[in-house]
């Protein structure tokens, strides 16, 4: 049997009530759920047909381009977009966007009509019944209240009566003749009598009120207390009854919900990017032909024919071309190499995870692919360069190739004018004006470099039938110093592809090389970096020809590229600047971003370049406020602005 609050709650009218004002509370607070919700159902709804609105007229101004492109080769029409299996899904989404928000009013009503409002009226019926409920057990009480009431009157009426009997009594015995003997007699009987109909009603009064407090106790408060219990089941059973609206609600919406994003991504699954590729491509075919190649141009003031001239003098520089462009190529084809094995791996591993990894990940699978095959692409171009060179070149030369003992030229500053082994007229500037042969000694302009034969003079010190110029004096600046960039700089994976055309061929004269310390952890990414860690000794083999990269030696056997701004020379070496001697307090600042004259006073520079400040009252920083004056690398005077260098 159920326990019931009459059996086991006995006299607790007044708990049982209020939980009923408890449940009534819940009743309203659930409500007030529910119309905060509809509010915000009518809110995102409201917003949702504001943003499809938007978005089809956005869509409408765009679609056009989206599928046929902004200038298409023929005609089309509105039946012409409906091909195009990208716009049925974006028309899809939008009107799945526009019904979604028509479900969510129709949810709003239904929890407005069904949960709500019939919350409210189920609130309003239970407070009635518990008010009534509390009036009828009111009544009891007063029932009840009525029946103690009468037992104490009674038995205060008793009392009075058996008093009056007492003072009957003692009148009777105090009367002295017959005559008032005889009617206080009468009067003490007639007391009597009225004392025990008094007490008669008394334990009347005694009997109707322990009836009448069993039956409140056994039966009327018990049957209030079980109607009470009644009412609150019924609230809760009305309660759950309109939650199990609103979830059917939920259900019904969220099914809605459900079938059109079903039918959206059928709809999606369906798009086929190449079918609309076909679709833009048909709209879009021009008529193309591909220009013409390029043929020698005589100069309208010289008269020239189209071969290659092979005068002593170009057949040289087209010798070392040769030679350059073939050391060139044999470095640049096993990093294509190691190229190509690594686009080959990106493939397969976007093949291997197609199906198993997040669209995230896989959107960097593909990012690192491409980016693999830009710098592929890159690496190509300057392999289809110097092939060319090579075929061009050799075709001409017609296996006259020169000699094979290639000088060992380096990057070198001159503090003191020097006399250019080719051209023999001067060399002189602060930064890089030419170039030192490591093994003979000769320098010669930069521009001349690949005008000297190959014919390294290792043991005659001639060069040429000439004699060598080339003094202990001339000084040779380290060429690399590293600025303390953070690993964050931005650098290639691998040399870049254009250091394959630019930079000279590594040498193999031996020498003292300068040395660096290493700056920030570098993990090689190709078969020619060289993986090292923070703090490495280091010995510079190869200085930073412009390409970002240094060719290093660890020491222990191992060598190969790093990023140039990764080392620190600890010679004593500064990068572009001509060594100094005793007394020798010249400033130098290094540009930090390019900077073009803007007339006849001022000099202009790139990034990198360093300049070398003048002296004087109102030279170097003391020229003016923002500028300072100094000499550029040729050692031309003029002033620029300060904020566009750095102290180096």
């Amino acid at each position: 049997m159920p326990q019931t609050y009459g059996a086991h709650l006995p006299d607790q009218v007044d708990r049982i009530s209020a939980l009923s004002d408890a449940q009534i509370d819940l009743l309203a607070d659930i409500r007030d759920i529910y119309t905060q919700r509809v509010a915000l159902e009518r809110e995102y709804a409201a917003k949702l047909q504001a943003l499809s609105r938007k978005a089809a007229e956005r869509k409408n101004r765009k679609i056009a381009a989206l599928v046929v492109g902004d200038d298409p080769t023929k005609a089309w029409d509105s039946s012409t977009i409906r091909q195009s299996t990208l716009e049925r899904a974006y028309a899809q989404l939008l009107m799945s966007m526009e019904e979604s928000a028509a479900d969510h009013i129709n949810l709003a009503d239904g929890l407005q009509i069904k949960v709500a409002e019939a919350l409210k009226v189920e609130e309003r019926r239970h407070e009635e019944l518990k008010k009534k409920q509390i009036l009828f057990f009111t009544k009891l009480l007063g029932e009840r209240e009525k029946t103690y009431l009468v037992r104490i009157k009674s038995k205060q009426k008793y009392d009075e009566e058996c008093e009056e009997v007492e003072t009957y009594r003692q009148k009777q015995e105090r009367a002295s003749d017959d005559k008032h003997a005889d009617r206080a007699a009468r009067q003490y009987e007639q007391q009597q009598n009225d004392m025990n109909i008094a007490k008669n009603v008394y334990l009347v009064a005694i009997d109707v009120a322990n009836k009448a407090k069993r039956k409140f106790y056994d039966e009327d408060l018990p049957a209030v207390e079980n109607q009470f219990q009644t009412l609150q089941t019924q609230l809760v059973t009305g309660l759950t009854l309109i939650l199990g609206r609103a979830q059917l609600l939920h259900h019904t919406h969220s099914a809605a919900l459900e079938s059109r994003a079903k039918t959206f991504q059928e709809v999606l699954s369906a798009v086929n990017p190449a079918q609309d590729q076909d679709l833009f491509i048909d709209y879009n075919i021009r008529p193309f032909t591909a220009p013409g190649d390029w043929a020698f141009e005589p100069c309208s003031t010289h008269y020239d024919t189209g071969g290659i001239n092979l005068d002593p003098s170009p057949k040289v520089f087209l010798q070392n071309k040769l030679s350059r462009s073939r050391a060139k190529l044999e470095e640049l084809m096993p990093v294509v190499e190691a190229k190509r094995r690594e686009i080959a791996l990106h493939e397969k591993r976007i093949e291997a995870h197609k199906e198993k990894v997040s669209p995230e990940e896989l959107a960097r699978d593909w990012d690192a692919y491409f980016e693999a095959q830009h710098e592929l692409a890159l690496l190509t171009h300057s392999e289809c360069v110097l092939r060319t060179e090579i075929e061009t070149i050799s075709a001409a030369l017609g296996g006259d190739e020169g000699s094979n003992q290639p000088h060992a030229f380096k990057a070198s500053s001159f503090s003191i004018p020097t006399q250019c082994a080719y051209c023999k007229s001067s060399i002189w500037g602060l930064s890089k004006q030419g170039k030192t042969c490591k093994a003979c000694g000769i320098s010669v302009h930069t521009k001349c470099e690949l005008k000297v034969p190959a014919a390294c003079g290792l043991a005659s010190g001639t060069h040429a039938g000439g004699q060598l110029h080339h003094s202990a004096s001339t000084a040779t600046a380290r060429t690399s110093t590293s600025s303390r960039s953070s690993p964050r700089s931005s650098i290639d994976t691998t040399p870049t592809p254009s250091s394959f055309l630019h930079s000279e061929s590594a040498s193999t004269i031996q020498e003292s090389h300068p040395r660096a310390k290493v700056q920030f952890d570098f993990t090689a990414s190709s078969p020619f970096e060289l993986s090292v860690a923070e703090g490495t000794d280091v010995e510079v083999l190869e200085e930073d020809d412009g390409s970002g990269w240094v060719k290093v030696d660890d020491r222990r056997g191992g060598k190969g590229l790093v990023p140039a701004s990764y080392v620190e020379y600890v010679d004593g070496a500064v990068s572009g600047l001509p060594p100094t001697g005793p007394g020798d307090q010249a400033e130098y600042v290094r540009a930090i971003y390019d900077y073009a004259a803007q007339g006849g006073d001022e000099i202009g520079f790139r990034e990198g370049e360093t300049i070398r400040l003048s002296d004087g009252p109102s030279g170097g920083r003391n020229y003016a406020d923002g500028w300072w004056e100094g000499f550029d690398s040729a050692g031309k005077k003029g002033i620029f602005p300060s904020n566009y260098v750095q102290p180096v």
